[in-house]
């Protein structure tokens, strides 16, 4: 039976609540520990004033709300309106217990659960974190990278975060953000990360059937000619392209190894793959 997808949604963004606001009560607000982003922003204003984190949270991404609105559309902007209430609901009548003072096991797992509350919401298609509406909307006005947008707004938090609380305070707020990050993307890709692979080999027949029969992967065969030495020698051969996911890695290294230890290997990241044999095996597992 196939869910329906509002469902699916649904339950990302309900889990992405409640991760984050357990992050935020458990971790960062009894010790003032920040984080980056709009979240950073609203916890760094509660601590210099008596304005409750759940009025922040709603008041900062305001802003990004309509911006959210002329960049990604309507049924964007909805869920993450819903989605940001939520979390302002949540922190006033859900009651989080604080479970550590150890500073090193707060920006750590506080950045853990936050992060991974952003990025279980971004996976519902909505957002608790309005900071990257802001750089796709600077982005495409000034032309810069998305991720260069994100950096330099997270620096001037931080720096405001050594200003008003303590230089060592920021120090740990660095270290939620870098564990939110991370948290956020290994959500978003999951353990399913794709890697492709480019095989160039002499024995290409041989490592084709190994990749089809063994791993149960579709592959791409593209004829190519290469050159080489002072006299720019060059000869034919077949380049076999296969996207795998980083736990067959391993698995693909020993099978090439039997077979041409040799074999000139290029391995690139991809962040995600439509359709194929890689989804249909995934799913079927």
């Amino acid at each position: 039976m196939k869910i329906p997808p509002i469902l699916k949604d649904l339950f990302f963004i309900l889990t992405g609540i409640f991760s984050a606001a357990f992050g935020l009560e458990s971790f960062l607000l009894p010790n003032r520990f920040i984080d980056g982003g709009a979240t950073g922003i609203s916890l760094l204003v509660t601590e210099v004033t008596a304005v409750p984190l759940w009025v922040l949270i709603i008041l900062v991404n305001i802003p990004f709300l309509f911006l959210g609105y002329r960049v990604l559309g309507r049924q964007f902007t909805i869920k993450a309106i819903l989605a940001i209430l939520g979390l302002a609901l949540v922190l006033v009548f859900i009651q989080f217990p604080e479970v550590t003072q150890d500073k090193l096991l707060v920006a750590v797992f506080g950045g853990f659960f936050l992060g991974a509350g952003i990025g279980l919401s971004i996976r519902g298609g909505s957002v608790l974190d309005g900071t990257e509406v802001l750089a796709i909307f600077l982005s495409r006005k000034l032309g810069t990278k998305i991720g260069d947008v994100i950096i330099m707004i997270n620096i001037l938090i931080f720096l405001a975060a050594a200003y008003l609380l303590s230089i060592e305070a920021a120090l740990y707020s660095m270290l939620t953000y870098l564990a939110a990050s991370r948290t956020l993307d290994f959500v978003l890709e999951g353990i399913e990360e794709y890697t492709g692979v480019t095989i160039i080999s002499e024995k290409s027949e041989e490592i084709r059937v190994m990749i089809t029969e063994k791993l149960g992967r579709g592959l791409t065969i593209y004829k190519a000619s290469g050159g080489y030495g002072k006299k720019g020698e060059h000869n034919e051969y077949d380049v076999i392209y296969t996207v795998v996911t980083r736990l067959e890695i391993r698995k693909l290294n020993i099978e090439l190894n039997k077979i041409d230890a040799n074999a000139f290997v290029v391995m690139n990241s991809i962040n995600d793959t439509k359709g194929g044999m890689v989804k249909k095996r995934l799913l079927n597992q």
